[in-house]
């Protein structure tokens, strides 16, 4: 009985981890131009609130949740 090698497999190793760090980039990039795309619109859908100035008065104003 002769033992089976795999030396076939052993010549794409490098040709499989240049298509496994290729995916894996291209993976990653997808979440970081999303970021990078949304930091850069969220500008324009902004919403502005207009903060009104407080009472003339001296009585302290307590806000609680």
């Amino acid at each position: 009985m002769t033992a089976r090698t795999f030396n076939t497999l052993g010549g794409f190793q490098s040709m499989l981890f240049c298509i496994g760090i290729y995916i894996v980039a291209l993976f990653f990039s997808i979440f970081i131009c999303s970021a990078i795309f949304k930091a850069v619109n969220s500008r324009k859908n902004a919403d502005i609130t207009v903060v009104q100035p407080a009472a003339k008065n001296n009585a302290v104003q307590l806000a609680s949740r």
